[in-house]
């Protein structure tokens, strides 16, 4: 009984608002059609009355103002931008009207047609009146950013940010501009407020992700490159910079991957792809895939021949190709590395028996292996440092090992490189007893292992 009475109210309410609606929907839309009758009819009213004003005077400052901020409002620039051009030469005339204001949208109105001249002409007009208009701000800063003028920018868009920090494109634009002059700290964390708005403004993540990388946090900006490396427009340099930070973390393959991803993307500036190529040649010769880092360097060498040290780092790569022992010294792993010198220093002094007293690895640029020579004619404790470069040594480095000799109590010293010694240290070694043993001699040592082997 109770439930049979329940669903007689719900019957009588609906039928309540059913004819409620019935007889009262027609006033409804009446009133709506109203509203927006009224919209428009503000607007002819305007433009019948500011028309009906011009024809009896055509530099009716009241009318050409309210067509001016009519088509402002609306959006019509290229009216507006005619109207207040036309208040901008009246303003003289007329004290009541407002030059910051007309200036200033005159500004905005030229900005929006890309007449950037006329935009920053009338905005510095404004400027004079009203220096700490959030609005005036944010346009020269614009401007600014617009002509690379990053640092003019920063400062235009810090005074409109200080007004109106919820503006999401001032700060997307100041914070793009503070990363373009380095200022990565202030930079990240505007950069870091606009994403948070915009998750989908790449220019801003690619930014975003640069300034973590500048600041250390390597981390994050790997996870933001990533993210990046399929874009059409940001790929395949968010490639190369996820790339060099794998490389440069050792995770050769990871890095040999998004080098490969950034190659794939069609539309590639001429540096970019000979930087990814150069950086993937570089990532193989870490893994002693020398055939194949050649190949790369090659490529760029087709298409860009003149790029960094690409015809010294072509001949160094096939030299190594040719020569097991020299790409040992210069490139394998550091155990591999000592072996090789070890053995140098077993077979350096024919017919003699060898005790090694020490070995010293210096942060893998050179090993010192201090030993114990007994031949038939003498015996003696030398020093022998390998330098692991392909450059120029220097008088430092030898002055450096005189001192370690002394420390050591060696009778002699002998430096081998796979590279050339300077002038200085040449003269430093005259009158000591260290032998230098560059590039050329260094081979013959390997030719007389390999021999040996034979």
């Amino acid at each position: 009984m109770e439930y049979d009475f329940l669903i007689i109210i719900g019957i009588v309410l609906f039928s309540v608002v059913f004819l409620f609606g019935f007889f009262f929907k027609d006033e409804f839309f009446r009133e709506r059609k109203k509203v927006k009758k009224v919209k428009e009819k503000d607007r002819n009213k305007i433009i019948k009355s500011s028309n009906k004003k011009l024809a009896i005077n055509p530099r009716d400052p009241d009318a050409i103002l309210a067509l001016a901020d009519l088509y402002f409002r609306e959006g019509t620039w290229d009216r507006a931008f005619k109207h207040y051009s036309m208040l901008i030469d009246l303003c003289p005339l007329y004290p009541s009207l407002d030059e910051f204001e007309i200036s200033l949208n005159y500004g905005i109105s030229a900005l929006q047609l890309q007449n950037f001249e006329e935009a920053y002409k009338a905005l510095m007009v404004a400027k004079n009146i009203n220096a700490d208009d959030p609005r005036l701000n944010y346009n020269l800063g614009y401007i600014e950013f617009i002509k690379k003028n990053y640092e003019k920018a920063s400062v235009y868009l810090t005074r409109s940010y200080d007004a109106q920090s919820e503006n999401v494109q001032n700060t997307r634009l100041l914070g793009i501009s503070l990363y373009k002059i380095k200022k990565y700290s202030e930079a990240s964390i505007l950069l870091e407020k606009a994403t948070e708005y915009e998750p989908d403004d790449k220019d801003s993540l690619f930014a975003l992700a640069h300034c973590y990388c500048e600041l250390g946090n390597r981390e994050k900006a790997l996870l933001i490159f990533t993210h990046l490396r399929p874009d059409t427009k940001l790929g395949a340099k968010a490639s190369l910079m996820a790339g060099t930070i794998n490389l440069n973390q050792k995770q050769y393959n990871k890095a040999i991957m998004d080098f490969e991803i950034g190659l794939r993307h069609k539309k590639i500036d001429l540096d970019t792809r000979s930087e990814l190529l150069y950086r993937l040649a570089v990532s193989y010769v870490r893994l002693q895939e020398i055939e194949r880092a050649l190949n790369l360097l090659r490529e760029i060498q087709g298409i860009n021949p003149n790029y960094k040290d690409i015809n010294d780092q072509i001949t160094k790569y096939q030299e190594l190709s040719s020569n097991k022992n020299l790409k040992t010294f210069l490139i394998a792993p550091t155990s591999d590395f000592i072996t090789l010198c070890k053995t140098i220093t077993m077979d350096f002094f024919t017919q003699s028996r060898v005790k090694i007293l020490d070995i010293t690895i210096i942060k893998n640029q050179y090993t010192d292996i201090l030993a114990e020579i007994d031949t038939k004619k003498w015996e003696d404790i030398i020093l022998f440092r390998f330098i692991r470069s392909t450059g120029t040594v220097g008088e430092l480095v030898l002055r450096e090992l005189y001192s370690r000799c002394k420390e050591l109590r060696a009778g002699r010293a002998f430096c081998i490189h796979a590279g050339e010694f300077s002038d200085g240290a040449k003269q430093f070694v005259e009158a000591r007893l260290i032998d230098l043993i560059p590039k050329k001699d260094l081979v013959k040592l390997f030719e007389r292992l390999s021999l040996k082997r034979n």
